[in-house]
């Protein structure tokens, strides 16, 4: 196997599940009907509803949902079960179920009035629906912030090359915000500014690397060299050994990390959050082309980047001494959480990108090709650790994305400079989203019973403290199986109100109700094999060598696991129930669409 034959067979996935699968359901069971107004045009207010060039949405939403997931799961799964099973569940997961996901959860919430997943399912299951389903979503969201400040702040201390690209990224997008929404600058001039100045940037970072090694070693020069927690690591996250340490220099990144995403949580949409994932969009973009074309390009030109390393199958169930049981069903389609399909992709879809689409002839290459991007993403990191790359995930990820973009002339240094910048720049645009998207769910949860939650700055600070809290006590580098089950069980949530949505407007519903059991079943499973995991590999080891606080957060860990699990089964009942209602109805006629203006 090379890397070219499976460029080739990720361009085909893509091309045939689209074309004869995809537009073939919104041709006929969903009928978008370019002249029905959205509530873009309905309710445009500038702020969360405004109508967007598809071209420009495409870019943002893509940036908005492609982040770690389809990059450490995949080559997390490569690493424990062989490239096979994993380019097996990309290829049918994307193709059968990951575009209809995100697909229909805009197409949901755009013929609904812009509503998110919970206002839809008040009005269609329950408010006993909505209220699980908003507890749900924050623990949900709180599992992905944790997962990603630790993973991210682990890079940026280990990667001192990168970090005036990262600083230079926030600085343009900061800028572009004010051009386009204040100097009403053109958006070529704008982007070639902005993007031109943060490659250039990331180009240079290596030359500032002793600066910032420099403030590291200072950093942990204030404990005299000593960690300031210790914390037991049984998992495949850091390739460390039982110990794994955070030290001064990992906290101040976390923290500065956390300044970031509260900044794009607060602060006005079109000031900083939309401009920065605009100009990471384009940072992704470049890397993913060279990237791709390199691995093809590099089976003729230079071989040793493109034969594959590792072997295809190492079993159904690879024992990871104190990780615990690893069966590939159900735990593989929770490892590789992204690229085949996620839940992540549904919740913004529903809550950011449906209120900006303009036509609903958009919906399709915004959802939909949005979704087909990340699968070539996710296996584009397959192949980084396919052909060998060693390291942690995102070391293999940025070794094997430097060896393809090396195949163009460009030095290997530089590439690889490159690559670990796009996987920050991935991460990083994405993790501000987070945090933007947590705030409004506990807002919307507690604002009505508890006020104080209204105050954004109130939300915004206890979401980014229960975030670092989840770093200090070495959790985050648990949570990477139980972030992958929430967010997949986020999808077969997604899709469940989806398919209760179709049958309550007499529309064929297998497409989406077929994906929605397979992903159901298998995530709740996967659920309780992490809570076993935890529970008899890390909590209990923890409890027995006196380490309390990584205990406490294991075991906070272990109790969240419960509560999903509890939540989806709730959600289940309810939506059962709904879904016989609906389907015993004869389908309404359908009225008027409402015009575009």
């Amino acid at each position: 196997m090379n890397s070219l034959f499976a460029v080739i067979l990720g361009i085909v996935t893509v091309y045939l599940a689209y074309t004869r699968y995809a537009r073939r359901i919104d041709r006929s069971v969903i009928q978008s009907d370019p002249r029905r107004a959205t509530p873009a045009t309905l309710y445009m207010d500038g702020v969360d509803f405004m109508p967007t060039n598809r071209n420009i949405l495409f870019g943002y939403h893509f940036k908005s949902i492609a982040a770690a997931g389809p990059i450490v799961g995949a080559i997390v799964a490569a690493t424990l079960w062989g490239w096979l099973p994993a380019l097996i569940w990309l290829v049918v997961g994307v193709s059968f179920m990951g575009w209809a996901s995100d697909y229909s959860a805009i197409v949901l919430s755009v013929r609904n009035e812009g509503n998110s997943l919970s206002a839809v399912a008040h009005r269609l299951i329950s408010p006993r629906t909505r209220t699980v389903l908003f507890l749900f979503i924050f623990f949900y969201l709180l599992l992905i912030a944790g997962a990603f400040v630790g993973i991210m702040a682990s890079v940026l201390e280990s990667q001192p090359r990168t970090h005036l690209g990262m600083i230079l990224l926030v600085a343009m997008g900061l800028l572009l915000g004010q051009m386009l929404y204040r100097w009403r600058s053109g958006l070529l001039a704008a982007t070639i500014l902005t993007v031109g100045i943060t490659l250039l940037a990331i180009l240079i970072g290596p030359l500032t690397e002793g600066t910032f090694k420099g403030l590291n070693e200072m950093l942990n020069g204030i404990t005299g060299g000593a960690p300031i927690v210790t914390y037991f690591d049984p998992t495949l996250a850091s390739f460390k050994g039982a110990e794994a340490k955070i030290m001064p220099s990992l906290l101040f990144w976390a923290l500065a990390i956390c300044v970031f995403c509260y900044a794009g949580s607060v602060l006005p949409i079109w000031r900083m959050a939309q401009p920065v994932v605009y100009v990471g969009f384009w940072v992704t973009a470049l890397a993913m082309i060279l990237g791709l074309a390199g691995a093809a390009l590099g089976t003729f030109v230079k071989p040793e980047v493109a034969q594959f390393r590792i072997p295809a199958f190492k079993g159904w169930n690879p024992q990871l001494g104190p990780a615990g049981v690893m069966p590939l069903w159900p735990m593989l389609f929770v490892t590789i959480a992204c690229g085949a399909i996620s839940g992540w992709h549904a919740l913004f879809g529903t809550v950011g990108t449906a209120r900006q689409i303009e036509n609903e002839a958009d919906m399709l290459p915004v959802g939909a090709g949005s979704m087909f991007a990340e699968f070539l993403l996710g296996l584009l990191a397959l192949l980084a650790v396919s052909v060998g790359a060693k390291g942690s995930p995102v070391a293999a990820f940025a070794n094997g994305l430097g060896g393809f973009i090396s195949v163009w002339g460009i030095p290997l240094d530089y590439a690889s400079s490159l690559a670990f910048a796009a996987f920050i720049v991935i991460v990083l645009v994405v993790t501000q989203l987070i945090f933007r998207v947590m705030r409004v769910t506990l807002t919307e949860w507690l604002g009505e019973v508890v006020p104080v939650f209204r105050n954004q700055h109130v939300a915004s600070f206890i979401s980014v403290a229960l975030a670092i809290l989840l770093v200090l006590t070495g959790t985050w580098i648990y949570l990477w199986q139980l972030f992958g089950a929430a967010n997949q069980l986020m999808a077969a949530l997604s899709l469940l109100l989806v398919t209760i949505w179709l049958a309550s407007v007499g529309k064929a519903w297998l497409y989406a109700g077929l994906p929605m059991i397979f992903m159901y079943v298998t995530t709740v499973g996967s659920v309780v094999v992490t809570a076993y995991n935890l529970y008899f590999n890390v909590y209990r080891p923890n409890v027995a060598a006196g380490r309390l606080l990584p205990a406490a957060g294991s075991g906070l860990m272990v109790l969240v696991s419960v509560l999903l699990v509890m939540a989806a089964l709730l959600i289940g009942l309810d939506g059962w129930r709904a879904f016989l209602k609906y389907l015993g109805r004869p389908a309404p006629a359908p009225g008027p669409a409402p015009a575009r203006g």
